[in-house]
């Protein structure tokens, strides 16, 4: 445990904190957003599906500027939590938790609607024939199968949560010990003469948890489908 300091390994456990909850909370809508552009016909599917990966696409700094413009305690969602829920996202860590869920979204989504994707819609439309409703069908059908694809989006999201930077420094600043996540601390390292050495450490430690986190997410995939094909 020497081989970090406190606030080192401070932030190193916020950023594995703030991923936590990034991913569990984003993991539902994940979810709904997927099965949405898999199965689904609606107006405005297109447009659904570009603002889902619109993400990928922006400078993370103006997703941060967005979120600060919208959540801040000034902007309209912010400050109708703050009035009526007491509810801060503004250069708090679940600020951080937020701008990570928006910017891993994207990665989460496309690993489950592939899995979706993947389902014979007749597997579906036979349960369906039986009488089942499409929630118990999506329940013991299409959920089962799709498994792999939610654990894989679902630490793939993890993963990028982990690494996320601009996003997150642009809506809730750098403080130590409040906000400041791995990738902050890195850079806050960058910009003193001499924190080299006390940067490359962490980029270590960020590394490793990244391929862990790959890692993992393809042996559970590749367990679970060998389970749901054995049964």
């Amino acid at each position: 445990m020497d081989w970090l300091s406190p606030s080192e390994w401070q932030a190193v456990f916020l950023s594995l904190r703030v991923s936590f909850w990034a991913t569990v909370v984003s993991l539902p809508f994940g979810i709904f957003t997927a099965y949405a552009l898999a199965r689904w016909r609606f107006p405005g599917k297109q447009i659904l599906n570009g603002l889902v990966h619109l993400p990928l696409i922006l400078p993370p700094v103006v997703t941060g500027y967005l979120l600060l413009l919208t959540f801040g305690r000034r902007g309209p969602v912010g400050e109708f939590l703050e009035s009526w829920f007491g509810i801060v996202f503004a250069f708090r860590w679940t600020g951080a938790a937020l701008a990570a869920g928006i910017m891993a979204f994207p990665l989460m989504v496309r690993a489950i609607r592939l899995a979706i994707e993947a389902v014979d819609p007749k597997l579906e439309q036979a349960a369906g024939t039986l009488g089942a409703t499409r929630s118990w069908v999506f329940l013991t059908v299409t959920l089962p199968l799709i498994l792999p694809g939610i654990i894989a989006g679902a630490i793939l999201a993890f993963a990028k949560a982990m690494g996320e930077f601009g996003a997150t420094i642009t809506f809730v600043s750098n403080i130590p010990g409040q906000t400041q996540t791995l990738p902050s601390a890195i850079y806050t390292f960058l910009q003193v003469p001499g924190g080299e050495d006390d940067a490359a450490r962490l980029v270590i430690v960020a590394i490793v948890i990244a391929m862990a986190a790959l890692l993992l997410s393809e042996w559970i995939s590749r367990a679970v489908a060998r389970r749901i094909g054995g049964t």
